[in-house]
């Protein structure tokens, strides 16, 4: 995102040294093709990460120490925990075939051991089969303009771009053809779902975000960001997308590539990360990568650290107010979905090992979110 000034803040960060909003650059990722699914079995870049049997721990954030780890790049710990980092259950039989890239992807692991694997029921019998076959279910309603079918609570809410929308009726729904691309984060703690995807719509590829709340197996609640020409404003300014960069990204991030046990980050610590960076930002971006690269709506403003800091201690302020965070542990990604300068948004990161390798950006200008922003 390209700005000049931080809403209501006064807070000033030219185009050379904001992060999130870099007016100087709007060039497409320089990621290579992929798609989430291939994800194990793609060879990415040349930058070493951590391998698949490192373990140690790391310190909180913002402490000034470091210590890294027998495998390579991953250091630190997540902002606001002082954890070594938490292993869970390995999805078995994961291709070996992944290899450690510029983005600091992990190694996928043979085997995977004792883990719950996408079977496994567990919080409300809410298992992460559930939920993909849940958002595939979802994707195909959207695609034949009706909800027929879909287990919809009697009380859902569905916004589109802060507005809300009848689900089967409105928006996206009349309008949209077969998704070409998704990568999702499952939250079987929560009962929750975020997917960055791009959609068809006529002639034009429009990124989409796409969240989904379930209880009881019913959806609750449906949040989408559909980002249409113009739908992009910074300080007056359009910006255009890049959905194809978007899509390029797996093969050096690997997003839906299961993390090592060893390296997996609790949930706890992944969101604890999340809070701050919004409410501290952009004194609240620690420990992200070197090659850490952020994309919004697929356009690449440059890393994630340009123009960031990561401030000691807990988060103060309440720069960047959400309403949704939450984490696949298996995969790494974190979600949160916010308002921004005059934007819905929602941010995917990447994490594992104590560090962020990666973070996503889908924004379209909405006067408000249509939920309850904190």
């Amino acid at each position: 995102m390209k700005l000049s000034r931080l809403f209501g803040r006064s807070l000033q960060i030219s185009c050379a040294t904001f992060l999130m909003l870099s007016a100087c650059s709007s060039g497409s990722s320089d990621d290579g093709g992929g798609k989430a699914g291939n994800a194990s079995s793609s060879t990415a870049g040349s930058g070493a990460a951590p391998s698949s049997n490192t373990a140690g721990s790391s310190p909180s954030a913002g402490s000034g120490g470091v210590a890294t780890s027998s495998g390579g790049s991953g250091t630190g710990n997540v902002a606001g925990s002082s954890s070594s980092t938490a292993g869970g259950g390995g999805r078995g039989g994961v291709s070996s075939g992944g290899t450690p890239g510029s983005s600091g992807a992990p190694a996928s692991t043979g085997g995977g051991g004792s883990g719950t694997g996408g079977s496994a029921p567990t919080s409300g019998d809410c298992s992460r089969d559930f939920l993909k076959t849940t958002l595939t279910a979802y994707f195909a309603a959207l695609a034949a303009h009706s909800s027929m079918g879909l287990p919809l609570a009697d009380t859902v809410k569905a916004t589109e771009n802060g507005k809300a929308i009848m689900v089967g009726q409105d928006g996206l729904w009349k309008t949209a053809g077969a998704v070409k691309y998704y990568k999702s984060a499952l939250d079987t703690e929560g009962c929750n779902t975020a997917s960055e995807a791009v959609v068809p719509e006529g002639s034009a590829d429009l990124p989409v975000a796409l969240r989904l709340k379930i209880v009881g197996q019913k959806i609750t609640e449906i949040e989408t960001i559909a980002v249409r020409a113009g739908d992009y404003k910074v300080s007056g300014s359009d910006f255009p997308s890049k959905p194809d960069a978007i899509v390029m990204s797996d093969t050096s991030v690997m997003w839906e590539a299961p993390v090592p046990t060893t390296m997996r980050n609790t949930t706890q610590e992944m969101n604890a990360w999340m809070s701050k960076y919004f409410k501290a930002f952009p004194a609240g971006v620690c420990n992200a990568d070197t090659n850490c690269k952020r994309l919004e709506n697929g356009n690449s403003p440059g890393g994630c650290n340009l123009g960031a800091s990561c401030q000691a201690g807990d988060a103060t302020g309440n720069v960047i107010k959400s309403h949704a965070i939450f984490s696949d542990v298996e995969t790494g990604i974190g979600v949160g979905f916010d308002a921004f300068m005059g934007n819905a948004d929602m941010h995917f990161f990447k994490m594992y090992g104590g560090k962020v390798y990666a973070v996503h950006a889908i924004l379209g200008t909405a006067s408000s979110t249509g939920w309850d922003d904190k």
